[in-house]
């Protein structure tokens, strides 16, 4: 039976507690560790209402509200948490603020398909909305103009949970939004603010929800809303990853197009849009197709428009991870849409294919947006090597390591990851600055004046509670499962709190290779069950549903944890969340990570657990390779020279050296070789070795040497900054250039590029001259001329480069370097003479040059234009003139 009217009921607080109420609705509770103990006042209504303050507001009763109305030390705490908020959002001295100056205008809209803000927001299903609930977090605390957008999903990612089997099942459950933590927009007269977006036959509906995140307002589009008669319709933001291909492309359409026009309902109109991966790549179209509609602009100045303020970060080094929609669903969502851009709609498809040719090609959301954005990054060094390899296509003829892909590295948000105990230690030794500059590099060199006593005994305790913790989960699993008694009581018994604890949690993709350490199950035993030196091992995490592989490896942990021989020293703990993620990095003592390289693009789980002075032990790939082979202050300032076996050795452990392999097999097995021997030899000896007064002594240096050595550079803070002044105001300053006086330079630009596409095919490189030097001693000079016929374009419009480096033994330049050439001289039937400047030769070698042409504009942000790049063709002649040769 459906209402006729619906109401929501609020809870009824005492005046006294009203600011609880107030600081249950915005989510800078979810790293605030005294707010969080505020709202423990009753603990096991936090734990039953999954961390969620409007939940536990809403069950608790009324006696117990009266009397914390008039508890003398709740007050006052509540009094100290509620004027640390106000001066947190009333501060006007934000990094932002000193460094950039004030602003009510929002620079930045940050569109995600998932967010992980906080445990009870069930929008999230792994890493990529972790970090973008991270993004959010350190753009409140800096101060960022920004405002994010998302979909709030009814049943949000699934729950997992393991059947007698140890297979993984999963179930939904569904959100009230309204005992969440969430306000509903609504207009002046209280009827909710809603958006529509076209799909085939028929207008989709949403409403817009708030989820407010310190300063940053996070905005969440909703379907299942009455205007919507269909339950298909009201259907399309149930579920995270659920459903099929079709379904993907409506979430994709609202998060994307609806996001735009719900930014535009309620009057925000930031400069700047930052695709956080391809998801919501349809924002773009969106913004093109408004622009054309309000401003009578074509397609080309439409784009130039909008991609001026269009920042993208892939986060996916696998190709099978990007989203790939087949022509004819194209068809059938957008075969309208292209003509309101005024393009065919081979055009359209074009925009998303690697080539534009293929008709049989399907459209990938990672193609649309690498073509529209003016910035696009990878999410860590590595990462952003194997993403300019992966696309280079779609740039002809420029080389890998010059694809305009660059990487931000990934960061995470400190203080919602480390303990409270870690936190009260860097506020004694670090001084409380370190909270809102933990990107201050002078301020962790600090860390060498902990106590190595007071770290220890605060590790040691945070191992003991998550023993504690762990043994609690189990016995709840088995009692959900129907384990006899004896198995339940036996739960209690698992693991040992005094022990050296390894743990490994993410998602179970195969690439992750959770089972690594499982494939010598008995040398496993022996070093789980030395006599002297016991290990134990906690794992956690969850396949996606529709990943029999990865089940298989959860399956394959959970049968070998229940043999007698590992019973009590390993452990799978299911219904993988936050509470476990955060338990874990916070108390374990070895953090394990063993992807295949180059596969995982970044990772965050062994910077979480850094933080908190767990050591890594993990393959050279993503963030860990950055760590290991340049470490955080060489990266920081762009060194790439490696630091020494040394200096890496003290901030935790590698498996390999990097190295590729072309059969995976074979690297398992070299990789798991040397894990094993990795642990015999080192990590067991190490934690196990006390000194006089019983403590770990080198661990311990271990563990301040990871600190100080990492923690300045991999948090979101330092991340966040980056794209601020890297891509967001420059982004910002360009777009509101090329729109300035009607969009002038924007149409200027558009009209530039189509006359150099026009003439492009006429230039070419008619004759080279070089000084002739049979061999030429390091620190001499040499001058390189070129003839360039550039037909109807003019010096003006072109960028001629020396192109030049050591000839590798496949006879192609290496390590190049590029010299401009400067016009001399020209303009006989559409030629011009280049040359170089004196070039100095610094490096000894077998050398080689070539000379390529590039578009050349004031407004372009990249001079690598697809399909735009003139090389000379290498039977060109190179004549050789006589000079003498002379020192500099």
């Amino acid at each position: 039976m459906k209402p006729i009217r619906t109401f929501n009921v609020t809870p009824f607080l005492p005046p006294e507690l009203e600011r609880v109420r107030n600081l249950s609705y915005n989510l800078r509770w979810a790293w605030n560790h005294e707010a969080i103990e505020l709202f423990r006042w009753d603990n096991q209504l936090w734990e039953r209402s999954g961390h969620n303050p409007v939940l536990m507001l809403g069950t608790i009763d009324q006696a117990t509200l009266q009397a914390a109305a008039t508890d003398e030390g709740f007050l006052t705490q509540l009094d100290r948490v509620a004027r640390d908020f106000d001066a947190y959002l009333k501060s006007d001295t934000t990094w932002f603020q000193r460094t950039h100056g004030k602003t009510d205008h929002r620079l930045v809209a940050y569109f995600s398909a998932e967010f992980g803000v906080t445990d009870c927001l069930s929008i999230f299903a792994g890493g990529l909305g972790i970090l973008a609930g991270d993004h959010l977090k350190s753009a409140s605390d800096l101060g960022v103009p920004l405002v994010a957008v998302g979909i709030l999903y009814q049943e949000g990612y699934f729950r997992q949970y393991l059947n007698d089997a140890g297979w993984q099942q999963e179930i939904y459950q569904e959100n009230d939004f309204f005992t969440l933590p969430l306000t509903l927009e609504c207009n002046k007269d209280g009827t909710p603010i809603t958006i529509e977006v076209p799909f085939p036959g028929r207008n989709i509906y949403a409403q817009i929800w708030r989820a407010q995140v310190g300063r940053v307002p996070l905005y969440l589009l909703d379907t299942n809303i009455p205007a919507n008669p269909r339950k298909e319709d009201q259907d399309i933001t149930d579920q995270l990853y659920g459903g099929d291909n079709e379904l993907r492309i409506k979430q994709e359409l609202m998060l994307g197009i609806g996001g735009y026009r719900a930014l535009e309902a309620l009057g925000i109109t930031p400069d700047v849009y930052h695709l956080n991966e391809g998801h919501s790549a349809f924002l773009a179209l969106e913004r093109m197709r408004r622009l054309i509609e309000t401003e009578h602009l074509s397609f080309a100045e439409a784009r130039e428009a909008v991609s001026a303020g269009l920042i993208f970060t892939t986060h996916t080094p696998v190709p099978a991870g990007h989203d790939y929609f087949p022509p004819d669903l194209m068809a059938r969502y957008f075969g309208d849409y292209a003509g309101k851009l005024g393009l065919s709609f081979r055009d359209f498809m074009a925009l998303g294919r690697k080539d534009p040719n293929d008709d049989n090609e399907q459209f990938c959301m990672t193609v649309l947006a690498l073509r529209l954005a003016q910035h696009s990054n990878a999410v860590s060094r590595l990462h952003g090597q194997v993403s300019r390899k992966m696309w280079q296509s779609l740039w002809p003829n420029v080389p890998e390591d010059e694809i305009p892909i660059g990487h931000v590295t990934n960061g995470i948000h400190f203080r919602s990851w480390i303990s409270q105990e870690m936190d009260e230690i860097y506020n004694r030794y670090l001084g409380t600055h370190w909270r809102n500059e933990p990107a201050d590099q002078a301020l962790w060199g600090r860390v060498n004046r902990m106590s190595p006593e007071e770290l220890w005994r605060t590790h040691d305790k945070r191992r003991e509670r998550l023993v504690a913790f762990t043994r609690r989960r189990l016995r709840a699993q088995l009692e959900r499962r129907g384990a006899p008694q004896s198995e339940v009581e036996a739960a209690d018994e698992v693991l040992n709190p005094d022990i050296l604890t390894i743990g490994f949690a993410r998602r179970f993709a195969t690439y992750k290779r959770a089972n690594l350490l499982l494939r010598d199950p008995e040398r496993l035993a022996r070093i789980l069950n030395h006599p002297e030196h016991p290990v134990q091992i906690i794992f956690a995490g969850q396949a996606h549903p529709r990943d029999e592989a990865g089940k298989e490896i959860i399956k394959q942990i959970v049968t070998l944890c229940r043999k007698p021989e590992f019973r009590h020293r390993c452990v799978f703990l299911e219904g993988y969340d936050m509470a476990i993620a955060r338990s874990m990095v916070q108390g374990c003592d070895v953090w394990l990570s063993t992807p295949r390289r180059p596969l995982e693009a970044s990772g965050t789980s062994g910077m979480k657990a850094a933080a908190n002075g767990v050591l890594n032990l993990s393959t050279l790939d993503g963030w860990w390779d950055e760590a290991w082979k340049f470490g955080a202050r060489n990266a920081e300032h762009g060194i790439t020279e490696p630091i020494t076996d040394q200096d890496a050795h003290s901030i935790g452990w590698a498996i390999g050296r990097g190295e590729s392999y072309d059969d995976p097999e074979y690297q398992d097995q070299v990789e798991a070789e040397a894990l094993y021997t990795l642990l015999e030899r080192d990590v067991v000896p190490t934690f196990y070795e006390r000194s006089a007064d019983k403590l770990p002594r080198d661990w311990i240096a271990r563990m301040k040497s990871s600190i100080g050595n990492l923690c300045h550079y991999f948090n979101t803070h330092r991340m966040v900054q980056e794209y601020t002044e890297q891509f967001y105001l420059p982004a910002a300053e360009r777009h509101r250039q090329l729109v300035a006086q009607e969009l002038t330079r924007a149409k200027a630009l558009a009209s530039w590029k189509a006359r150099i596409r026009q003439h492009w095919s006429e230039i070419r490189v008619e004759a080279v001259s070089a000084d002739s030097l049979a061999e030429i001693r390091v620190g001499r000079e040499i001058k390189v001329r070129a003839q360039i016929h550039l037909g109807a374009l003019t010096p003006e419009d072109v960028k001629v480069e020396l192109y030049t480096g050591l000839v590798s033994p496949s006879g192609d330049i290496i390590a190049a370097t590029t010299t401009p050439m400067h016009m001399t001289e020209g303009g006989r039937a559409g030629s011009w003479n280049f040359a170089t400047d004196p070039i100095m030769c610094s490096r000894s070698g077998l050398h080689g040059f070539t000379i390529r042409v590039l578009p050349y504009h004031a407004d372009l942000t990249t001079l690598f234009l697809p399909g735009l790049m003139v090389w000379a063709e290498t039977n060109t002649t190179v004549t050789l003139e006589s000079r003498k040769e002379h020192a500099v």
